[in-house]
């Protein structure tokens, strides 16, 4: 009988798939290596939140494990997977050294969940109030960034667009990136537009840009689009709400700050227009996502559609004006005829360009390739090697260092 493949997951956090898109992807990762037969270990520093997935219901271990500990040398070596996955470049800082010593033969793959460099040099920009160039990517996130996907086998990208900035700015080979964007499926029925009312925004404010984004709605947005549709609401949702996200809980104005929601799907469906003026971000946009799949139009910026639609037309507007964004919501709202193709177009997106089917079976494909053609593939890959030799020793007695001060 042959030996179940085994596969490590190092998470940032434990998932929380009905509080974030990032939780979403976690567990559709999770989903596609369980039905290729994978036998899966999920371990974590952080602790169980109130909203964590219970992974015993999937059958999978969970291990917690310390930075900068021996423990999880002997961890990772008795467990000896056949592959690994780092959520989020920073967890590759801290373990991936330890794996490429202790199971030198393990697949090492990223999911970089978005460009972090890219999200936070558009942060920077928006804070400086000036445009973003791409001068503003070469910083030392991007430094660090760009040697953990190096390191690594496979680095997994939810945006295309990304696989560009990656390619042409930092010359990254497209063989050690794979576009693996997150599933979506349309839901099997919706609420017309007459059984719909107000306006939506969903999102988890652990996330720097949702809260930059509520509080550009609060201040500019909904005052303009208050004053022309007084009756309607706007309804912020979303998990971790902060004391400054609760105090823009306006009820004179028609805006209401509503906090988690429990059925994210419920919320969206019922609302007429999904509202996503984001300033900065990058990535797929799962509020974005769920509200083609609950036939919602939207009106976002260029940065929430971006890598979202292909060729596609948007699922409602694309502004980046307040003015132009106002008055495309108003239309939105008003106009059914306008209301309803913009529903149909994003379904549309969702059929071609999100369905799982589109891409399970070539992503598990192309990792079971790696493994059996792991030497070649990283000789292929020699400045990964060098970067791996390097970061390997450097950070390998770093730690060491600090596990030898924490025992004094």
């Amino acid at each position: 009988m042959a030996k179940s493949k085994t596969l490590l997951i190092i998470g940032f956090v434990l998932p929380e798939p009905k509080s974030s898109a990032a939780g979403n992807r976690m567990m559709q990762l999770i989903e596609l290596f369980l039905a290729d037969g994978y036998q899966i270990t999920f371990a974590s520093t952080a602790q169980n939140l109130e909203f964590s997935e219970d992974f015993s219901l999937l059958g999978i271990q969970y291990k917690t494990i310390e930075l900068n500990s021996a423990t999880f040398d002997a961890f990772v070596l008795e467990l000896n997977p056949d592959t690994v996955l780092f959520d989020r470049f920073m967890v590759e800082e801290q373990f991936g050294w330890r794996v490429s010593e202790s199971c030198p033969k393990a697949l090492k793959i990223l999911d970089t969940e978005d460009l972090h460099c890219l999200r936070q040099a558009r942060q920077l920009s928006v804070k400086e109030n000036r445009k973003f160039t791409p001068n503003d990517l070469y910083s030392e996130v991007a430094k660090r960034e760009i040697a953990s996907i190096l390191r690594c086998d496979l680095s997994l990208m939810v945006s295309e667009f990304e696989i560009e900035v990656l390619q042409q700015q930092f010359k990254v080979s497209k063989d050690i990136l794979y576009y693996l964007p997150i599933f979506a499926e349309r839901l099997a029925e919706v609420p017309t537009y007459e059984e719909r009312n107000d306006f939506v925004f969903i999102g988890n404010f652990l996330h720097e840009p949702n809260w930059d984004c509520v509080k550009y709605l609060s201040e500019t947005i909904w005052p303009l689009l208050h004053a022309k549709l007084p009756e309607a609401k706007m309804l912020i949702y979303g998990a971790y709400p902060s004391q400054k996200v609760l105090e823009l809980h306006k009820p004179k104005h028609n805006f209401y700050v509503m906090g988690r929601a429990d059925n994210a799907f419920e919320v969206v469906k019922n609302a007429r227009v999904v509202l996503a003026p984001l300033r900065f971000g990058a990535g797929i946009k799962g509020k974005l996502l769920e509200a083609m799949q609950c036939g919602t139009p939207s009106v976002t910026s260029s940065i929430g559609a971006e890598a979202m639609a292909g060729d596609l037309d948007w699922n409602g507007f694309i502004k980046d004006l307040p003015n132009d964004f106002v008055e495309a919501a108003v239309t939105l709202y008003k106009d059914k005829k306008i209301w309803e193709r913009s529903q149909e177009k994003g379904f549309d997106i969702i059929e071609n360009r999100f369905k799982k089917s589109h891409f399970e079976y070539d992503c598990i494909t192309k990792i079971n390739s790696l493994s059996e053609n792991l030497l070649q593939h990283r000789n292929n890959n020699f400045i990964g090697a060098i970067l791996q030799h390097h970061s390997l020793s450097s950070t390998k007695y770093m730690s060491k260092w600090i596990e030898e001060k924490n025992r004094k």
